[in-house]
């Protein structure tokens, strides 16, 4: 058997079509670090047969796969993931494109999100793995670095395939094409003014749970219960106003996170983007660093509520060229 380093290990990911059965991917990833691991559960024989030794056998009662991969947010390949994520989408061509679109994905209410299937072309054995499901989500917008992303999932054991990795051109996201907005409430993010901050990171998770039955060794369904969503921005202290006013009387505000490639153009005249508003936004920490000889930085955490008003938690928009996930 070969020896080899971690970059031939390639990963692809494809939207079931029938939940639990494996499908080709229609996306290889550019990855920066995968961690992906097979696991089992033993049910241990506890039975004396008059020895001090505490047991005589084990048996495989149940298997999985789980773990982590992540990389540079892509503009077309994070669809599918956004899609697992939220669990709807609907696609329309951008206004004045006939081949850009707007893929606008809400959060489904239901305890059954879109499944996709991880694969796994390796130089030993290539697998596929159904039932993917996406645990968490984090999204770091950091200078001098390409905006990333780090996703975890869990799925079904693998089954083995065939597979020939191929992977189609995408555009990344730079640090320069990010802007953030703050406003009182979602409708008013548009108009809002830039805010200048020196880093964010931006977390969902799912909380899933494996649903296992008698009977079976696989698990049926792996199911998300409670989403949640939070956060944290990092930037210099400026005035009392923007962030400490609103976490010190405890005022509600909406978010945007927005990165928008301009140094590609898609289409007539757009640019690959990624937009994520949050609706009711309430900032839950506040730290300042004040070192002597240095510039004061603050610290403020913050959570992701439902709003009633906007009978929404969030909004996310992606645009690319890709017509429908």
């Amino acid at each position: 058997m070969p020896k080899a380093i971690g970059n031939l290990v390639k990963l692809g990911i494809g939207k079931e079509s029938t939940r639990g059965s494996a499908v080709s991917p229609a996306y290889w990833i550019f990855k920066t670090e995968l961690d992906w691991q097979e696991k089992v559960e033993h049910a241990i024989e506890e039975s004396s047969v008059g020895v001090i030794a505490d047991a005589t056998d084990a048996e495989i009662v149940r298997k999985w796969a789980e773990g982590s991969f992540g990389g540079n947010i892509k503009d077309k390949s994070i669809g599918l993931i956004l899609l697992s994520l939220f669990g709807e989408v609907s696609s329309a061509v951008k206004g004045g494109e006939t081949a850009v679109y707007e893929h606008t994905f809400s959060l489904l209410n239901s305890a059954q999100h879109p499944s996709l299937t991880l694969a796994i072309d390796d130089p030993w054995q290539d697998y596929k793995f159904p039932l993917a499901m996406i645990e968490s989500l984090e999204i770091k917008y950091e200078r001098g670095k390409f905006i990333n992303y780090t996703a975890s999932f869990k799925s079904k054991k693998g089954e083995t395939a065939s597979l020939t990795a191929s992977y189609t051109p995408e555009n990344s996201f730079r640090p320069q094409d990010f802007v953030l907005k703050i406003a009182s409430n979602l409708s008013g993010l548009d108009a809002a003014d830039a805010v200048n901050i020196k880093s964010a990171t931006l977390k969902f998770e799912k909380n899933l749970e494996i649903d296992d039955v008698l009977g079976s060794i696989d698990p049926v369904d792996i199911l998300n219960k409670q989403f949640v969503c939070t956060g944290e921005i990092e930037a210099l202290f400026e005035d009392e106003t923007t962030f400490k006013s609103a976490f010190l009387n405890d005022v509600a505000k909406a978010l945007r996170f927005d990165i928008k490639n301009t140094a590609v153009t898609i289409g007539n005249s757009s640019n690959p983007q990624l937009r994520i508003d949050l609706a009711k936004v309430k900032f839950t920490e506040l730290t300042r660093a004040t070192p002597i000889g240095d510039l004061v930085v603050q610290t403020i955490g913050f959570k992701a509520f439902y709003s009633i008003e906007d009978s929404k938690m969030l909004q996310v928009v992606l645009t690319n060229t890709v017509s429908s996930y």
